[in-house]
């Protein structure tokens, strides 16, 4: 949801006079629709009928990579935006455009690390994964 506010509101504005903001549209039309790819695939358990792909490592370098692109893409946003813009509409919606950037960017982050410990299995150990039942 926050890379699509990211996405709305560049593009609401004059973006197209400014190749910085092609490279912020990118990245988050590129990783809403992979995140959406992603969510669908997981919420229609198609990775238990792909059971080969390690769906854990693949999702751990999808955040990981979104997560180093979006620090890009915050970094030139908030770079780009301009208090003196002609439009100042322009500038409302671009420095919010770097806010909701960095939020996705932190998102992304946490994410990598959520991902990362379950690629490696961790917060299990084994006197939790030896229980059985004593009825």
């Amino acid at each position: 949801v926050l890379g699509l506010l990211v996405w709305a509101l560049i593009a609401d504005t004059t973006y197209y006079l400014h190749a910085a903001y092609g490279w912020v549209m990118f990245v988050s039309i590129f990783f809403w629709i992979l995140t959406v790819l992603f969510f669908v695939t997981y919420l229609l358990q198609l990775q238990l009928k792909f059971y080969v792909i390690p769906w854990s490592l693949v999702l751990m370098i999808f955040n990981a990579v979104a997560t180093i692109l979006y620090v890009t893409a915050f970094v030139t946003c908030a770079a780009a935006v301009q208090p003196t813009s002609w439009r100042q509409w322009d500038y409302n919606r671009r420095a919010a455009a770097s806010f909701f950037a960095c939020l996705v960017m932190i998102t992304y982050g946490a994410s990598t690390f959520f991902s990362f410990r379950a690629w490696k299995g961790l917060g299990s150990n084994a006197a939790t994964s030896q229980v059985t039942d004593q009825a």
